[in-house]
């Protein structure tokens, strides 16, 4: 076995771990290769699942539920996946071999993207206007949690239903004053057409009592009973490549072009950098360590969720989250 110690260096407390020399340990994504993808590429490049002695290869997923079936099934040890998703493949496969076992974004993206030209700033600024919601958009899924949190009057709302592709161009054209979407991905759409940034308001529902947490690493647990030393050097490895991003997230895009030079460089390091800003880097990481939840938050968030689904057995928060894998207090980023 190859045995490595966290370097203390980069701000993680010393902690041994080891794994069987190049273990095979391909990652599913959650979706294509964009600027909050960038950390893993910065792992790879810089050796540090290599000098785990693990052979990692990522491959792009098409969706937050698109990792979750792959780990499960084993086809992938590791993935990353909405937590929220998880939790309910869980509850209609009970038994599946899949937890999550690292947080990544602390906070989700989920939020309402409006212009303050039309006079959308905050949640009750909302009533008596016309939001645009692309039906099986994952933030529209958690409108009713954000609804139940903020007390606004939804009968005062239009809801317009809009297609993915003409959700940011309505709110362009101000045909609606807000979109449901991911954060980063809303703004910079809409601020590609024109829109002036200052013009744009992003309400995160997880700043207005939406307790959920966004994407996570997935692992197998058949293969983590069998290989634990290599999930624990792999999560290592992860969070090392995310200090590095969160230092220079400009040489971290560097690492993306490599395997995407058809993208536009400029657009994902801003991606990247509000993904750092409002989902990874946030206060509470900042100040309790990277990776791991808070157990209270958790529970709560277990019970917010059932505002948008019907449990059909009694949720188990120690059946989707596990800390087994990962250092006391977690990966520290300071």
């Amino acid at each position: 076995m190859l045995h490595r110690s966290i370097l203390t260096a980069i701000g993680f407390s010393a902690l041994a771990v080891s794994a069987h020399a190049q273990t095979a340990m391909p990652f599913a994504l959650d979706w294509r290769f964009e600027g909050p993808s960038a950390p893993y590429f910065v792992a790879i490049d810089k050796g540090y699942f290599a000098e785990a002695g693990l052979s990692v290869e990522v491959t792009a997923g098409q969706g937050s539920l698109d990792a979750i079936p792959k780990v499960a099934t084993g086809a992938f040890p590791v993935g990353f996946a909405d937590i929220n998703s998880l939790i309910k493949f869980l509850d209609q496969n009970p038994g599946a071999p899949v937890i999550g076992a690292m947080m990544i974004y602390d906070k989700p993206p989920f939020a309402i993207v409006g212009r303050r030209s039309l006079g959308v700033e905050t949640p009750s600024d909302l009533e008596g206007k016309v939001l645009g919601a692309p039906p099986p958009d994952g933030a529209f899924a958690q409108w009713p949690i954000f609804v139940s949190e903020t007390g606004i009057d939804e009968s005062t709302i239009t809801i317009e239903p809009v297609g993915f592709p003409t959700r940011e161009p309505s709110l362009a054209e101000g045909t609606v004053a807000a979109v449901t979407g991911f954060s980063f991905t809303s703004f910079l759409n809409t601020a590609r057409l024109g829109v002036p940034e200052e013009d744009i308001s992003v309400i995160l529902m997880a700043d207005h009592g939406v307790d959920l947490y966004g994407n996570v690493i997935i692992v197998n647990t058949d293969f983590a009973a069998e290989n634990p030393d290599a999930v624990s050097a792999f999560l290592e490895a992860v969070a090392k490549g995310w200090v590095d991003t969160i230092a220079d997230p400009a040489a971290a895009i560097e690492s993306l072009v490599a395997v995407n030079p058809a993208m536009d460089s400029e657009l994902e390091l801003r991606r990247l950098e509000l993904a750092l800003r409002d989902n990874v880097a946030t206060e509470w990481v900042l100040a309790n360590g990277m990776g791991i939840i808070d157990s209270d938050r958790f529970a709560n968030s277990i019970e917010q969720i059932k505002l948008t689904y019907e449990y059909q057995t009694e949720p188990d928060a120690s059946l989707y989250f596990t800390d087994a894998f990962l250092p006391e207090g977690g990966f520290k980023l300071d």
